[in-house]
């Protein structure tokens, strides 16, 4: 049929070239962490193209260098759906990740392809690349986006090796995921009885959390829809970052000076310094006090349940990091905040979860732990961490879990044993401090809500804080980022290859229990509570229920 309208010219169709690997490279939405970050990236594309070339494949990029920008990654979604349209629908594509990146700037074009899609990271953690990867994971598994994942140090072991033969023969690549297992019919004892009322209790009056500014670090994954959140008896209330910065405006110095009288006399430390550009000042800290003064009062008049500031993108730009009013928030003992007629005192002896850069699961995983863990007499401070990188140490597989310093000080093991160091210029162009320590040995719950398969979904396991000597911690401190918080877990009954194949999301939840049975109780109230919500609930390696 004819038409009498002018259309645009279609862009043509390209055509695959057997034999032929294409690939792109999502980054980050800022400049300064894409020209940072490319020599890295640079390298493990290098590495990669070898071991593709030795398998007898032609690589072709499917974005150039850009000279004027100084990196060759997709820094937006425009440019990723530009690129995608020179891709080939059908040809094999790989993800390439060495850094983190913004999941959407790709997931136009990887919603629309058709052909096999392998997305891969080094084994490194000099730059959160496996975090990159694992984000990227989840946001595919809530599209409903057919994919694979690979993992090395450079691509020249056998393992990597052989992964990729399978993937470029088969268009798939399936690891083993044999820790995981349904939730069996739970006991009837008292850890069951009560994941059940407080999952009643929580359908029948409801628990509101703060949002502001959704959509953080492209985090597609990190969004859960109210259609999946309301029937938990969760509901959102979405804000804007510009009221945070407007109610920080109408906190005096006094107030904010008082909660670093207060952190002083708790014992933390801030390493502090004159330059902005490069050290952590008192005035970066008064602003950060003015955040988390004013965030708990903003929570207040909406009568929040627990908080997320996604600070990227957006108030990087207008006040310092978001870190240490973050961490604060999360701990049971914090600088005690007035109502705004000084009557009284907000939250008064209990955290306000915090869920950082708006993570959604977190948030409901947060309000859900803060209820079972204060209902057993626990301490309920929760944190979410990057699932960073790890190696060997004698004999067992020790993951480095590390977040941009939103930890509780009772992870720390206390006030005395935080400190607080000055953000990277290359993320926080306007500093802040972080609240930052090694997590204190002990029992921990691990956990990650997420969607898949238009269900939400809850992942629930058992790991180990454990110490390392401090040689050790430095060493991984300075392989990551040394300003950020730690911590060295140890999971229970999950190999490394089987928690990077299963884990769908850059984040994970955890809480510390006293001991090992109580740990185990803890978890079991919140599978049952989970389960009552009508969540699918999976268990993840050795879980005592």
């Amino acid at each position: 049929m004819s038409t009498p309208y002018t259309l645009p010219a279609a862009h043509p169709t390209p055509t695959a070239e057997p034999g032929t690997v294409y690939t792109v490279a999502s980054g980050d939405l800022r400049p300064s962490a894409n020209v940072t970050c490319w020599p890295t990236q640079e390298k493990l594309e290098n590495d990669l193209t070898a071991a593709l070339t030795d398998l007898g494949r032609t690589v072709h990029r499917g974005h150039p260098y850009d000279p004027g920008k100084g990196h060759g990654f997709i820094d937006s979604q425009r440019a990723g759906i530009e690129v995608f349209k020179n891709i080939p629908r059908d040809a094999p594509l790989i993800v390439v990740e060495g850094v983190w990146q913004y999941s959407h700037h790709v997931l136009a074009g990887l919603r629309d392809h058709r052909g096999p899609i392998l997305v891969v990271a080094n084994w490194s953690g000099e730059f959160p690349g496996l975090v990159g990867l694992l984000g990227l994971a989840g946001s595919l598994t809530k599209a409903g986006v057919a994919y694979s994942v690979l993992w090395s140090v450079d691509f020249t072991d056998r393992w990597a090796r052989d992964g990729l033969r399978t993937w470029l023969e088969t268009g798939t690549l399936a690891h083993d995921t044999s820790h995981v297992r349904d939730l069996p019919p739970l006991p009837e004892d008292p850890e069951t009885e009560l994941g059940i009322a407080l999952a009643r209790r929580l359908r029948d009056e409801k628990a509101v959390i703060g949002v502001f500014d959704e959509g953080c670090m492209g985090m597609y994954n990190a969004i859960i829809d109210d259609e999946f959140l309301n029937p938990l008896g969760i509901y959102k209330e979405r804000l804007s970052q510009s009221a945070l910065v407007a109610e920080m405006k109408q906190v005096s110095d006094e107030e904010a000076l008082a909660v670093r009288a207060w952190l002083d006399g708790a014992g933390m430390t801030f390493h502090t310094g004159t330059d902005e550009a490069t050290e952590l000042t008192d005035a970066q800290l008064l602003s950060q006090f003015k955040m988390y003064i004013a965030a708990l009062r903003i929570s207040d008049d909406f009568g929040l349940d627990a908080v997320g500031i996604q600070y990227q993108q957006g108030l990087k730009d207008t006040v310092p990091a978001s870190d240490l009013a973050e961490g604060l928030l999360n701990n049971v003992q914090r600088p005690p905040v007035l109502s705004r007629d000084g009557s009284r005192e907000l939250y008064a002896g209990a955290p306000l979860p915090h869920f950082n850069e708006v993570d959604e699961g977190v948030a409901v995983d947060s309000v859900v732990t803060n209820r079972i863990w204060t209902a057993m007499g626990l301490d309920p401070a929760t944190t979410l961490h990057d699932v960073r990188w790890g190696e060997e140490y004698e004999g067992r597989f020790v993951w480095v879990w590390e977040i941009s310093g939103s930890v509780p000080a009772s992870h720390n093991g206390g006030y005395d044993k935080s400190w607080s160091m000055r953000q990277p210029p290359m993320y926080f162009p306007l500093g802040g401090g972080t609240l930052s320590g090694v997590s204190k040995p002990g029992e921990v719950v691990w956990s990650r809500v997420f969607l898949m398969d238009g269900r939400l979904h809850v992942d629930l396991g058992r790991a180990s804080a454990i110490e390392l000597p401090e040689e050790e911690t430095r060493r991984r401190l300075a392989a990551t980022t040394e300003q950020w918080p730690i911590m060295h877990a140890v999971l229970h009954g999950v190999t490394r290859d089987q928690f990077m194949a299963r884990h769908k999301a850059n984040h994970l939840n955890v809480a510390y229990a006293p001991d090992a049975e109580t740990a185990d109780k803890a978890l079991c109230a919140k599978a049952a509570l989970f389960a009552e919500l009508g969540v699918e609930v999976h268990l993840c390696g050795d879980v005592r229920l």
